[in-house]
């Protein structure tokens, strides 16, 4: 029986590799027009855009940046042949996309939020293959750190950690269908574009002590500029143009849970501030030069806003708060404090600076100014870097901006970003926002020539030196799946 094990699994990994061999380096892009089942779903997308040119792709966005309530803005995939949809988080501080697998060690079964989280099951998608270590994609991702070759199975691997949750990530790399929705016109039609996609399927999902598993979804949307992203991926095949943007509800009424609409392409508005994009090849970084409260420009020093890889301000949609640098923190917790002491008590909280403000926040709470390279000013509101909380002595309100001891790095995370058209240009290296009411329509502007790039995307995700071991047992269950399901023929 042991011998008889080892040659269905010698057959099992052989068939596998035949399989990896033949992961494809040319793709076609196909298109059907969506079912009558999916066109009540799509009247919610039209309701949040006006007039959308041929060829934008969208996608409805659900969540809100209260951190009690939910603390994560999150949209739906489709994947597959056939689809099946995968809720994931939008994170425009990483780029890998990955979804838990059916065999993953950690990953959530359920979900407070409303909805099913679906695990990828490889073997029941007629389009799925996986991603071999001498493909050039799992080659220049390894060398960007993104990935890892797995010496026992010779399959592309990834282990990430976010260092914003502590959370982190392992698995293995697969390609399959991805199916989106696109504009054909500004009246009510709409067809469905598909095209392949390379992404994670995660075997181990390690979450940190603390972190509120009960608010989760399935996965993660990478969308940073490393070209293994969802953005670079779709770009370098041709699909989209090198530009995203997005609106999030700052709103939102947990009975909707929230939303806003992710655009592959730019939102047009007639006073959208610019600001240029500061080159790095892993994070969306902006040059950030001093900060003012109440009209007075802060005592910082020019040093802690400095640019490098490891420092420097970082534009973070998969961050719920907002964090400032060391050196900057004090200095505007100070300022914002003074002012606010002046008419409102301070409320103690084990982590955050609270206040009983016991008249609107606006009259009481301070303007903040972020002053960006080129001139371009960021106004924050009070409602741009408070939270709330409903307590037994009326509700509270608590300043969002917090720091972690002994880091450089500034983050813009969902609190500011909320309620803002905002604009990721890498076409014109450059960073676009505008206050916008996210529940309305917007105007959305994309141009690109719909052939895909024969030669595909280039790149991937994941640190070395992580044990093969659970990327080999993984791949065994997937394999042993595989060998059972219909979709694969051994001869």
């Amino acid at each position: 029986m042991a011998a008889a094990g080892i040659y269905l699994l010698a057959i099992l990994l052989t068939a596998a590799i035949v399989h990896c061999s033949s992961f494809p380096t040319s793709f076609s892009l196909e298109r059907r027009h969506s079912p009558l089942s999916q066109l009540r779903e799509l009247d919610t997308y039209r309701n949040r855009r006006s007039l959308a040119s041929n060829g934008d792709i969208f996608f409805a966005l659900k969540g809100q940046y209260e951190p009690p309530a939910i603390g994560l803005y999150y949209t739906k995939l489709r994947i597959g042949s056939p689809p099946r949809e995968y809720y994931v988080q939008l994170d425009t501080g990483s780029d890998v996309v990955w979804i838990s697998c059916t065999s993953c060690v950690g990953c959530p079964t359920k979900s407070d939020l409303g909805i099913t989280v679906n695990k990828y099951d490889p073997g029941t998608s007629t389009t799925s293959g996986l991603l071999p270590c001498w493909d050039n994609l799992c080659s220049t991702a390894t060398e960007s750190g993104d990935a890892f070759c797995c010496a026992r199975t010779a399959l592309c691997g990834y282990a990430l950690q976010y260092a914003n949750s502590g959370n982190s990530a392992y698995g293995y790399y697969v390609s399959d269908m991805l199916h989106m929705y696109e504009a054909t016109d500004t009246a009510v039609t709409t067809q469905s574009i598909s095209t392949p996609i390379v992404f994670g399927c995660t075997a181990m999902l390690n979450i940190r002590n603390g972190t509120n598993i009960t608010k989760v979804v399935g996965g993660m949307l990478g969308l940073g500029p490393r070209n293994m992203s969802f953005i670079s991926q779709l770009a370098n095949r041709g699909v989209i143009p090198r530009v995203f943007s997005h609106c999030l509800r700052g709103d939102a009424d947990t009975s909707d849970n929230g939303g806003g609409l992710l655009v592959l392409g730019e939102i047009t508005a007639p006073r959208l501030i610019y600001t240029p994009l500061v080159q790095s090849t892993s994070q969306y970084k902006l040059d950030l030069q001093s900060i003012s409260v109440d009209g007075k420009t802060l005592a910082i020093d020019r040093s802690v806003f400095k640019t490098t890889e490891t420092q420097g301000t970082i534009v973070d949609s998969g961050t719920t708060l907002a964090y400032l640098a060391d050196g900057a923190y004090d200095v505007v917790m100070e300022a914002i404090t003074e002012i606010v002491l002046k008419s409102a008590i301070s409320y103690p909280n084990n982590i955050y600076k609270c206040f009983l403000p016991g008249a609107r926040a606006d009259l009481i709470f301070p303007q903040v100014l972020l002053h960006f390279a080129g001139g371009a000013i960021m106004v924050l509101n009070p409602d741009n870097y408070l939270t709330k909380q409903t307590t037994l002595a009326g509700e509270v309100r608590c300043i969002g901006f917090d720091n972690i001891p002994g880091q450089k790095v500034s983050i813009l995370g969902d609190i500011i970003l909320k309620d803002k058209l905002v604009v990721y240009d890498m076409e014109n290296n450059r960073f676009g926002w505008s206050d916008y009411n996210c529940s309305v329509a917007a105007e959305v502007s994309s141009t690109v020539n719909k052939v895909v790039n024969q030669k595909g995307p280039k790149n991937m995700s994941s640190p070395k030196n992580v044990p093969c071991k659970l990327i080999t047992m993984a791949i065994i269950g997937l394999l042993l799946q595989l060998f059972t399901s219909s979709s694969y023929l051994f001869l």
